[in-house]
């Protein structure tokens, strides 16, 4: 298990990440979660021992690492742009660690083999990896942070640089992976549908702190304040009951003309199976309203809104 307790790490007199408790338990998932610049990769560094904390620690199985090298802590790291040797072909990037490990050439060819058998590139272990589509090379990187065989695996972005569709694709075929040979992952993003898909636990983090750590559905459902709530695409407003401060999700808002809140539309963005508008109010931050209608309200009308009294949460301003 990974235990981090208390972890700072500053850059001068910028603080990067402040006091952040998280385990991860043997065979979890684990999603940071957070904006750009909230401090997850700086975090991730840290526990792989590539940078120095200020304060607290990073520890597995109840011992300190503080001390041991990145090489010697038996974890396999991930980076967004993959970082393969353009001079190797496929197989000679995911034997390169395993022969540092000082593993025979026959065990690591057939370690290799394996593993890229294992993420769907059976065969292609001739291919160069300039010839590879950013999927395949995905699979690479995974093969070789896999091979050998450590008892962490962390990711940073590992799906940032892909299309959508393809994205949604290996999110899923991780999340299958990860189950089938029992990884434990610490897995950083700033997508919640990524988060939300591959976790099994979701741990928020905003300006360097930990906001909210929970099972992925339980983060969505019941964020533990504005912050958290706002990150997730929920509006927070008190309009809607006697000062209760309140997240709401835009498709538990909708536009009724016996609606208790009175705004204008001025903005209206086609999202596939919905229109999301932006009304303002008079006596609160715009709202998002989530229209599934066929008449959908355009620019500049006046409209009223109406909220699902399941879909408010109450929230603490952060």
């Amino acid at each position: 298990m990974l235990t981090i307790a208390g972890l700072t790490v500053r850059y001068g007199e910028r603080v990067a990440v402040s006091g952040v408790d998280l385990d991860v338990a043997d065979g979890e998932t684990v999603c940071v979660l957070g904006p750009s610049g909230s401090g997850k990769s700086t975090l991730l560094r840290a526990v792989a021992g590539l940078e120095p904390p200020t304060a607290g620690t990073v520890s597995w199985a109840g011992k300190d690492l503080a001390g041991v090298p990145p090489h010697q802590r038996g974890l396999g790291l991930m980076f967004q742009d993959h970082s393969l040797f353009p001079h190797r072909d496929v197989l000679g990037n995911v034997v390169f660690g395993l022969r540092m490990q000082r593993q025979t050439r026959a065990a690591a060819r057939a370690r290799a083999s394996e593993l890229l058998a294992l993420v769907g590139l059976a065969g292609a272990e001739r291919r160069r990896v300039g010839e590879l589509s950013g999927g395949e090379q995905q699979r690479v990187a995974l093969a070789r942070a896999l091979a050998p065989a450590p008892r962490l695996l962390m990711l940073d972005e590992p799906l940032g640089s892909l299309d959508r569709e393809l994205r949604d694709r290996l999110v899923v075929e991780l999340r299958d992976l990860f189950v089938r040979i029992g990884v434990t992952a610490l897995f950083v993003t700033h997508d919640q549908d990524e988060a939300f898909a591959i976790a099994d636990r979701v741990a928020v983090l905003g300006d360097g702190r930990l906001e909210q750590v929970g099972a992925a559905v339980d983060v969505w459902r019941r964020p533990a304040n504005e912050f958290v709530a706002r990150f997730l695409g929920y509006n927070v407003t008190d309009v809607f009951g006697a000062g209760v401060r309140a997240a709401i999700r835009p498709d538990g808002l909708r536009v009724d003309p016996a609606g208790p809140v009175t705004g204008v539309v001025t903005s209206r963005t086609f999202r596939r199976d919905h229109f999301l508008l932006r009304v303002k109010v008079a006596d609160g931050a715009p709202l998002e309203v989530a229209v599934f209608d066929t008449v959908v309200p355009d620019l500049g009308d006046s409209v009223r809104v109406a909220a699902d009294a399941e879909a408010l949460v109450p929230v603490p301003a952060t």
